[in-house]
């Protein structure tokens, strides 16, 4: 079996032409914290999610694409199968929870997908079953595979290069798949890097699952965080959070939209919740001093809702 550094190494090479290489820039942390913000919401779809999407049509044999792509998502994930799909001149179809983003789900049509909005439970089975009744076609996992934690470990790569001194990383945890593609890397070639998730507490379910030493599900509530917050965990991807993250730092919703508003007035920078999340983390001082990174997964977000977040109350 390859390494996690080996297939890594492959998914650069199946990307490169895809995926951009996103810039780590200064953000607005101050002393003893000194903020990085690695800016995923540059890539072509907005978010990170392209990098494993791509990454997974690369492995797959031809006559499995030829049937068309299949993947469940909230919208990045989505956008980066029928981004890929596009480029390959097959159809996508793609399963949303009903509280999906407008602004995401038009942007999968824009990229020639289709979508199906169904309640939540029937979206999150979709995960479990990795099939949906009626479409048949190549289903790509938004998170639990290997080929999609490859391709978002290629973000570790990119943080060691750019910061080789990194002293901690904060992810924005929704299924897993990019705290565990990062933090594979990471515990292989940085392995003093604290590295940590980030939740919302209007559904932390990795928080809860880490406290109790087992996958729990807890309550759930949609909001503006739409790339992240659940009921639940994968026990797959529980075990290899147990092993490989030093925890998970919740935020609340106030936090999420402060740190957004920072972010653009300091920056400059659009993010969406889930990507406020890790900044929001990062800023609260719980994932440590010195240079911490923050993954700034993605920047899809109604433009109606975000400035009305960034005009609230200082």
């Amino acid at each position: 079996m390859p390494t996690i550094l080996e297939q890594v190494e492959d998914a650069r090479q199946n990307i490169f032409s895809i995926a951009l290489r996103t810039p780590l820039v200064a953000g607005p942390g101050e002393d003893p914290l000194e903020l990085f913000l690695k800016l995923e919401n540059l890539q072509p779809i907005g978010s990170f999610k392209i990098r494993g999407a791509a990454n997974v049509v690369a492995h797959t044999p031809h006559d499995r694409l030829q049937r068309g792509l299949l993947t469940a998502s909230a919208g990045n994930m989505a956008q980066g199968v029928a981004y890929c799909a596009r480029r390959l001149g097959v159809p996508a179809t793609i399963v949303a929870p009903d509280t999906a983003p407008a602004t995401k789900i038009r942007a999968v049509e824009r990229l020639g997908g289709r979508a199906i909005l169904v309640p939540f439970a029937d979206w999150w089975r979709t995960f479990e079953t990795r099939a949906y009744p009626g479409v048949d076609a190549t289903f790509i996992h938004a998170f639990d595979d290997p080929d999609v934690m490859a391709g978002n470990g290629t973000i570790a790569m990119e943080l060691i290069e750019d910061l080789p001194d990194l002293d901690a990383v904060v992810i924005p945890w929704g299924g897993g798949g990019l705290s565990c593609g990062i933090a594979a890397v990471l515990r292989e070639l940085k392995p003093g890097v604290r590295i940590y998730a980030a939740e919302v507490d209007t559904g932390a379910p990795l928080a809860a699952s880490l406290a109790a030493g087992e996958p729990r599900t807890v309550e759930h509530t949609p909001s503006f965080v739409d790339g992240i917050s659940a009921k639940v965990v994968f026990p797959a991807m529980f075990e290899r959070a147990r092993k490989l993250l030093d925890g998970s730092i919740v935020v609340t919703l106030d936090q999420a939209a402060q740190a957004m508003k920072l972010v653009a007035e300091r920056n400059r920078v659009i993010m969406e919740g889930a990507a406020a999340c890790a900044v929001a983390a990062a800023l609260s001082g719980r994932a440590g001093s010195g240079k911490v990174v923050a993954i700034v997964s993605g920047g899809n977000i109604d433009l109606d809702l975000f400035a009305r977040l960034v005009a609230g109350p200082s």
